[in-house]
Parts: structure tokens; C-alpha cells; sequence
């Protein structure tokens, strides 16, 4: 049986940064929230997925798609977020088997309180140290990436959806 090759220096060197990347950025992001806004990334991400949606509501299961959640750990999650009084669920009308996670006002004033702070510390965490040319091959870097793990696009709602604006007004998630 033939052996998969080990990775070769510039790939390890590679994946070493990556790896250190998905591992210290989400901790500097729920620190910048919870510090300025009482919220981890997660429940901000939440947040910003209901702000964005008609009627700043959607199904939990369509929420859990968008915020690559399993449904119990949303659950849990909308369950704190609706304990503090920021997201409502409610039966949906459609079908009564599903619920509907809806933002409340008291949520949306939260969105609009940490989304400034959160999009300054995207941008000095990652955009700062890179050029014009290098946020494009970061793109493109994580397109390639993306489709090996998601071959079939199952989950590209979640990457694609501020495709071909390019203005600068999306918000950060």
C-alpha cells in the first residue's frame, strides 16, 4: 500500500501559519465583542444574519445553514440570545413544524452597536497587513479551498452572498 507523501517544507510551512490563523483569530474576534459588546462572534454572526434577512427573520433551519451551525448548537445559542431579549422564536407560519428566529429591535440596536468595532478589527486582524493585490489572492485562496470542502456548493449561501458587490459596504460577519 502506498503511502500519502509527507507535506514538503513551503507546505508545512504554509499549513503551520494557517493552522495558527484559524486557531488565534477567533479568540481576538470574541475578545473585541465581548469587550465592546457583550457578545461572542458567534452570537454577533447570528445577529447579523437575522439583521440581514426579510423581516429580520428566518427559519432555524435556514439560520443554521447560513451560520454553519448544527441546529442544537444554534439552538442554544438563540436560546442566550433570546434570554437577553435580542432574537424572538416563534412558530412558523408556513409550517408549524418549523420555527422562526426573528430579531428583535433590542437586537438589531446590538447589531448596530458592535458591527462598527467588529469591522475595525477585521480590518486591522486581517486587511491592514495586506495589499490590494494580496485581499484578492486571499479570495482566490480560499475559493480553492472552499471547493474541496464543499464540492458541491451545499453551504455556498454562506461565502457567496456579498459576491459581485465589491462597493465596500458589506458588513463584516
Amino acid at each position: 500500500m502506498d503511502q500519502e507523501p509527507w507535506l514538503d517544507a513551503g507546505e508545512l510551512a504554509a499549513w503551520v501559519r494557517l493552522a495558527a490563523v484559524m486557531e488565534l483569530l477567533p479568540g481576538e474576534l470574541d475578545s473585541q465583542l465581548r469587550r465592546d459588546a457583550d457578545l461572542l462572534h458567534f452570537e454577533y454572526f447570528v445577529l447579523a444574519m437575522l439583521s440581514e434577512a426579510p423581516g429580520r427573520t428566518l427559519r432555524m433551519t435556514e439560520l443554521a445553514a447560513l451560520t454553519t451551525a448544527t441546529l442544537p448548537r444554534l439552538s442554544h445559542v438563540v436560546r442566550r440570545l433570546e434570554d437577553r431579549g435580542f432574537v424572538r422564536r416563534t412558530p412558523c407560519p408556513e409550517d408549524r413544524r418549523a420555527t422562526n428566529a426573528t430579531l428583535t429591535d433590542p437586537g438589531w440596536a446590538k447589531v448596530q452597536e458592535a458591527a462598527p468595532g467588529h469591522s475595525a478589527a477585521v480590518r486591522r486582524l486581517i486587511f491592514d497587513a495586506l495589499t490590494p493585490e494580496q485581499v484578492g489572492q486571499l479570495r482566490e485562496i480560499a475559493d480553492a479551498v472552499l471547493a474541496r470542502l464543499d464540492p458541491g456548493a451545499d453551504k455556498a449561501a454562506v461565502y457567496t452572498r456579498y459576491d459581485g458587490g465589491g462597493d465596500g459596504t458589506a458588513r463584516s460577519g
